[in-house]
């Protein structure tokens, strides 16, 4: 679309593991080069994607010199706090709103996740909506990939950690054949006490399509994402859902005959048998990457260079 878009990331800095979630990485004493390379950027937009250390030291920049930036809220990180510390929850969102109360636009991807943030204090006008988006030339019906397994197939895709829930999925009395994709810290223990259940690890994108393609529901059993992006991957290979009844998937499928949520998730598995493929697919097509670009931009906020703005930058 004719734009640059330059990133800052862990990759850059010395980085420690997350406490409890080690594969997250933390960026050491970022601040210095944080600054540096804002200065060098002399960007028209910043955007803060994450509340850590480089998110940190990037609002603490952006602050000092008067620019004018954007945040995102992702996940529902007092909630992913709340089942590994027992930290209350009052006091994470303390947290989110001291740090994005400065932010000309906190963008949520659901309806249901900015009402979350209102109820917790965070202001009407600064909460806006932005959807996700998924490559639908990358996820799309093809090719399944080859397997020996006893149909139907029941796929699941994620984190294999406590806050998604996994297990639901594991111990559902289902017909044919589990499979779970992906990587964390769970997945040794729970490839020993479920050892009929295949467990394929972290996959590129052309094979993960090619597993949505092989299987015949795509079941999604966490209830605490804000919005699942591996339920678009899934329903653009032609893969429909089943799910709970909560945010993400409430707000991804809405009233889309693409899925079936329920409180029993062993009915909406059942049930999501019957649903076409091609159904699946015609609901993904309404969130593109185009139009999940589109609605970003019209979020972010221009910096205006000023003679004054660019002298505090120096």
């Amino acid at each position: 679309m004719g734009h640059e878009v330059d990133f800052l990331t862990p990759l850059e800095f010395r980085t420690l593991p997350c406490p409890t979630y080690p594969e997250i990485r933390l960026s050491l004493l970022p601040r210095g080069k944080v600054n540096a390379r804002l200065k060098a950027a002399n960007a028209n937009a910043l955007h803060i994607a994450t509340e850590g250390p480089l998110g940190m030291a990037a609002r603490a920049y952006a602050i000092r010199n008067k620019i004018p930036f954007t945040t995102a809220y992702h996940t529902r990180f007092p909630e992913y706090v709340q089942a590994r510390t027992r930290l209350p929850l009052a006091l994470t969102y303390r947290f989110l709103r001291w740090f994005h109360g400065p932010s000309s636009a906190v963008m949520v991807p659901t309806e249901v996740v900015r009402c979350d943030l209102l109820a917790y204090g965070f202001a009407d006008k600064q909460v806006v909506l932005w959807s996700r988006g998924v490559d639908l030339s990358v996820f799309k019906p093809g090719p399944a990939l080859p397997h020996q397994e006893k149909p139907p197939v029941f796929l699941c895709v994620g984190r294999v950690a406590v806050e998604k829930n996994i297990e639901a999925f594991l111990k559902l009395d289902l017909p044919g054949t589990k499979w779970v994709a992906g990587d964390g810290p769970l997945l040794a223990e729970l490839k020993t006490r479920y050892p009929d259940v295949r467990f394929t690890g972290v996959m590129d994108q052309e094979t993960l399509a090619s597993l949505y393609n092989a299987a015949d529901v795509f079941v999604f059993p966490s209830r605490t994402d804000t919005f699942g992006l591996v339920l678009l991957e899934a329903m653009a290979s032609g893969c429909p859902v089943a799910a709970y009844p909560v945010t993400g998937p409430i707000d991804v499928l809405g009233d889309s005959p693409a899925g079936v949520m329920d409180e029993d998730l062993r009915s909406a598995c059942i049930k999501a048998l019957d649903i076409p493929r091609e159904v699946a697919r015609s609901h993904a097509e309404k969130f593109s990457w185009r139009a999940c670009t589109e609605t970003f931009m019209a979020h972010l906020h221009p910096i205006e260079r000023t003679a004054d703005v660019a002298a505090e930058a120096a």
